[in-house]
Formats: structure tokens, sequence, C-alpha cells
């Protein structure tokens, strides 16, 4: 077989099974465990490990519309 060139595997951008099923489980587990309501227990019980959870999936860099800069507004008069 000439090098380079590909034969079978998974189709570019396919997740593999493993990770697919174990991302349904974590799912499932949250859900039975209160869903947003578990992790708003947890966010306050542990704020940095809450965090981290937050860091992991966020994206990695945050864009505005079209790719352009986020456009933010600060609101002074809160009611």
């Amino acid at each position: 077989m000439p090098k380079g060139v590909k034969t079978g595997g998974r189709k570019k951008g396919v997740a593999n099974k493993v990770t697919a099923e174990l991302k349904d489980m974590i799912l499932t587990a949250l859900d039975k465990a209160g869903g947003v309501d578990y992790l708003t227990t947890q966010a306050n019980k542990s704020p940095a490990a809450f965090l981290t959870l937050i860091a992991k999936v966020l994206p990695l860099q945050v864009t505005g519309s079209g790719g352009g800069p986020l456009q933010v507004q600060i609101l002074d008069d809160i009611t």
C-alpha cells in the first residue's frame, strides 16, 4: 500500500464510539442527579470545581456575530 493512503477508519468529524457512549452516560447521570438544580448546588458547594467544569465546556475563543469582536452592553439600572 502506498504511503499516506488512508484505508478505512472513521470519517473526519465522526466522534469515537466510546467517547459518544461516555458522553451519553454522563448526561444520563446528570439528568438523574437533578440536572440544573444539581449543577446549581454544586456551584454553591464547590465554586472552584464548578468553574473548572465551565472552562471545559465553553469554547476556547468567543467571538461576536460574523466572527467579529463581542459587543458588550453594561446596564446601570437593574430593577
